[in-house]
């Protein structure tokens, strides 16, 4: 760590995210710190890119990119909120596996964690959903869900259940994600999609989160389902340089 001399680190071990562990990149050196999970206690800022990164100040020296479905859920959720308000949500996310599961039969903390990876869907938990309240404070409390790691080694996908405060059709919740999609701040992180897709045809995009607009489904005018796609590696590691981008801008 003596060679970073005001350089940025990237902390993606995933040991290290405790705020009292973190500062020991600064005091070696480092002149920001980007974790790229969400950190288990209060940092400086978690962001997540078109979301809220216009709250993004010089004086962040540790700052979270909040996790992959975060990153996919968040714009999704302010959209929604801000066109129809949301009362409550659930969200499943169907995600590609990784490496704190087990590739055989093997111990874990998490028993369904601790079964073969490669040849089961297993049901476990995410702290996605939940941590969109850090990011929209005005949904603190609103959303929660479950993940299903499935036997794919990347691709992913958000199932987005929420109740709005007002009554839509699929047409309008199509439109503001569309408007949404074409300009303002989500306009490279959000990306709106007609084509029938799967999730090998979503490897190597860029976006964060891709709205998957066949699938919208409205039940009696305001419980609201959507689909967002997204690339848990390639798609989250182009958010990182992003936010690097971003921060080298506030120095």
């Amino acid at each position: 760590m003596e060679g970073i001399r005001r350089g940025y680190c990237i902390e993606s071990t995933g040991i290290f995210r405790q705020r009292d562990q973190l500062p020991y990149h600064i005091n070696a050196g480092a002149k920001r710190v980007v974790l790229t999970v969400p950190s288990k206690d209060e940092i400086d800022y978690t962001v997540v890119l078109g979301v809220n990164d216009d709250g993004l100040k010089p004086e962040h020296k540790i700052v979270s990119n909040a996790s992959c479905t975060t990153n996919c859920l968040a714009p999704m959720a302010k959209i929604l909120n801000e066109s129809f308000g949301i009362q409550m949500g659930v969200i499943n996310t169907i995600h590609a596996y990784t490496n704190d599961q087990r590739l055989a039969d093997v111990p874990h903390s998490d028993w369904r964690r601790s079964r073969a990876a490669a040849e089961n869907v297993i049901p476990t938990t995410t702290g996605a959903a939940r941590a969109v309240g850090k990011v929209l404070p005005e949904l603190d409390g609103k959303l929660d869900g479950i993940a299903m790691r499935v036997p794919v080694p990347d691709g992913s996908v958000v199932d987005l259940n929420v109740r709005l405060d007002k009554e839509v059709t699929t047409d309008e919740v199509n439109d503001v994600i569309r408007s949404a999609s074409e300009s303002g701040p989500l306009k490279n992180v959000l990306q709106y999609s007609n084509l029938p897709v799967v999730s090998t045809d979503i490897i190597g995009n860029p976006h964060s989160s891709i709205f998957d607009a066949p699938f919208t489904r409205v039940i009696e005018g305001n419980f609201v389902k959507t689909l967002n796609w997204y690339d848990n590696e390639w798609g989250y590691s182009n958010r990182v340089v992003d936010l690097l981008e971003t921060l080298y801008a506030l120095d």
